[in-house]
């Protein structure tokens, strides 16, 4: 199954210094979740994903496929939607791969790393 993982201490890096207000982890977190009910996508938080650069970080995976981490989002309900949008082209896909043409627009831009799946091979 394909998961979301949402960092949930994520600061917009002009709070970022001064801690001022809530993490918008927590927003992006709600959103997303709101965004994903019924499409077939986990979601989950974490504690802190180490891309305090990019603020609302999340992590897209899924067992044998590659993962992808993704930031500099806002969270509201445009780039949730894009994210679970692109996950469920994950999930769909034998590799987690898609076809930039079918990314979500909100995700265009956004991608910071990917990560070969692990495998039980030497």
């Amino acid at each position: 199954m394909t998961t979301i993982t949402v960092c949930t201490t994520c600061r917009v890096p002009e709070k970022r210094e001064a801690k001022e207000g809530d993490p918008c982890g927590e927003a992006m977190l709600a959103e997303v979740a709101r965004a994903a009910q019924g499409s077939g996508i986990a979601v989950r938080g974490t504690a802190c994903l180490m891309g305090c650069e990019h603020g609302c970080n999340v992590a897209i995976s899924a067992e044998g496929k590659l993962s992808y981490v993704l930031g500099n989002f806002s969270p509201v309900a445009e780039d949730a939607e894009g994210l679970v949008a692109y996950a469920q082209g994950h999930a769909a896909s034998d590799t987690g791969t898609g076809p930039y043409r079918e990314w979500p627009q909100a995700v265009k831009g956004h991608f910071i790393s990917r990560i070969p799946p692990l495998t039980t091979e030497g």
